[in-house]
């Protein structure tokens, strides 16, 4: 009985003190669950940042548990950041992510998937069990024939007749038929039923991240000094978002400008359909960290030759060679000025929605003017960020020795405020498909150029004119080879045109073979350290230009020269 009385005191003063404020909380805290929606969205290069929002009614006063409910299982707990406004006046306690686990999948595209699936193994074996009976049905005719075409047994048994033998063989025949014609029923059905099946379960595999059969709660508590409307927001991130930069180059022929579309390709897979939400598109680069990477030891030893295996050897032989992929060839006139077209009526091409910009110390955000709609299936969202009329100095560049073709290229200044990140790049010519190209990183006000596809109205020919060798030397100790090329380079166009072209000569390793150019004059076309030519050709219409290379090359007889042309 003392023990029960010193309890109750110690609980009295417990109550009476520190402890009292937490312990009515807990034990009063109003639970509010949050009927929130997604209104805006950060996409970066890999995750995305969502903001939810919740109007609440806090009709008392006190502390609230705000729940918001079936989030992404995948959300970084460390994220959550949450942000009120509205008339309450309420104070932010603290904000707890919980897993919860189920027996069903929370996402209802996923759950609709897997139903889907389960019907369709269904009706698989409902067919797989027909094509089992059919199987039975011919074992059983051919019994039915073997037993009647066996040979007489000792026992005397009956045999059949002819006429008996041959309505056998009929009903045989018959009924072989009608297996064959429902053997090809089924599986035709069975071919339909694997379509699908396959169809489906892509679709499931491409959902997987989002499915799951588990979700997160955020229980935001609140203590609310006085009652009224109050705006919520919860602010999470989650991987499986991206955003990538894409590029449409649409080239007039009649004029000497591009019209650059540059566009986001979204894609996510977070488990959240994004519908109607203010879109921003951040260059910035969170999983790079926060601080440069940190040196560390650079330590040298003695070498000690392994020998490497044969399999090993042929890969890295076949991913040293390169490969060179032509591009699509067009025929085009080069940015001239059509006169006759100045009296044709003009005509306005449809515009693209065009996002503002924010610049950061590190990095800038495009925010999307409209509210843009992005499901959760990884499927591409081409979201327009803004379009330029950029100013163009065409030229064409051609290397005749590695590819007989002279490629357009179109010298510009980024001229708009957006930094142009890295990216792929759809050349159009006057609406029609020509090229595919690449765009490098260029920032507002820097120059790049444009890379627009092969032209065959410029017309290159490489061709080896000679190749001989002399003796050299007093005695005849050494040897001298000569190679004598001939590039040519016609304008097939109606406009004049200036085309740059490229070639090479030899670089000698070694102080014993000399490389001597000798035509064209060093005077004139000076050879970079690496061996680099290039010529400057201004050409007229249907000009044509033959350019001759000529080098020798000298050595002594005991040497014996790598890398010379056969």
């Amino acid at each position: 009985m003392q023990s029960i009385t010193i309890l109750m005191k110690t609980l009295r003063r417990l109550l009476a003190g520190a402890l009292a404020p937490a312990l009515l909380s807990a034990a009063f805290a109003v639970s509010l669950p949050a009927k929130s929606t997604i209104t805006a969205v950060t996409v970066y290069t890999d995750r995305a940042i969502a903001t939810r929002t919740a109007a609440l009614d806090l009709t008392t006063t006190g502390v609230t548990e705000v729940t918001f409910d079936k989030l992404p299982n995948t959300l970084l707990d460390q994220s959550l950041q949450v942000s009120g406004r509205g008339a309450a006046a309420v104070t932010i306690l603290d904000v707890t992510a919980r897993a919860a686990y189920v027996d069903f999948t929370p996402n209802d595209r996923v759950k609709a998937l897997e139903d889907e699936l389960r019907t369709l193994a269904k009706q698989k074996r409902a067919l797989d069990d027909r094509s089992a009976i059919f199987a039975l049905q011919d074992k059983t005719l051919t019994k039915l024939e073997s037993a009647a075409t066996a040979p007489p047994t000792k026992d005397g048994a009956p045999r059949l007749t002819i006429e008996e033998s041959a309505k056998l063989l009929t009903f045989l025949d018959e009924q072989r038929g009608k297996l064959a014609a429902e053997n090809q029923a089924l599986a035709t059905q069975l071919e339909d039923l694997a379509a699908k099946i396959e169809a489906a379960q892509r679709s499931l595999n491409q959902l997987r991240g989002a499915g799951g059969r588990s979700y997160k709660t955020v229980t935001v508590r609140l203590d609310a000094a006085t009652a009224g409307a109050l705006d919520l927001a919860l602010t999470y991130t989650v991987p499986g978002a991206s955003w990538t930069p894409s590029y449409d180059a649409r080239v007039n022929s009649n004029e000497k400008s591009i019209a650059l579309a540059y566009h986001g390709i979204v894609r996510q897979n977070t488990g959240e359909d994004w519908k109607n939400v203010a879109l921003t598109l951040s260059t910035a680069r969170p999983s790079l960290g926060g601080a440069a990477p940190a040196l560390v030891a650079w330590g040298l030893d003695v070498f000690v030759p392994r020998p490497m295996p044969v399999a090993m050897d042929m890969r890295r032989e076949r991913a040293d060679k390169s490969v060179m992929l032509a591009a699509p060839a067009m025929n085009m006139q080069a940015f001239t000025t059509n006169a006759s077209a100045a009296d044709a009526p003009a005509e306005k091409d449809a515009g693209f929605a065009t996002a503002t910009i924010d610049h950061a110390a590190t990095s800038a955000s495009f925010k999307v003017t409209a509210p843009a709609s992005v499901p959760s299936d990884n499927s591409p969202q081409k979201i327009p960020v803004t379009t330029a009329a950029l100013a163009a100095n065409p030229e064409y560049l051609t290397t005749p020795k590695l590819q007989p073709a002279a490629f357009l290229t179109a010298k510009v200044v980024n001229t708009s405020d957006f930094p142009l990140l890295a990216g792929a790049m759809n050349v159009f010519l006057d609406g029609t498909f020509v090229a595919t190209s690449a765009l490098r990183t260029v920032m507002p006000g820097e120059k790049f150029d444009l890379a627009l596809g092969a032209d065959e109205g410029i017309a290159v020919k490489h061709k080896r004119v000679q190749r001989f060798t002399e003796d050299t030397g007093l005695t005849n100790s050494g040897k001298r080879l000569t190679y004598e090329y001939l590039l040519t380079i016609q304008n097939n166009k109606k406009t004049a045109v200036r085309v740059i072209v490229a070639d090479q000569l030899p670089v000698s390793r070694n102080e014993k073979i000399v490389v001597k150019q000798l035509a064209p004059d060093a005077k004139e076309v000076k050879p970079t350290p690496e061996g680099a030519l290039k010529w400057t050709l201004e050409l007229k219409p249907a000009e044509k230009r033959e350019i001759t290379l000529k080098f020798s090359i000298d050595h002594p007889n005991d040497v014996q020269v790598a890398g010379l042309e056969p």
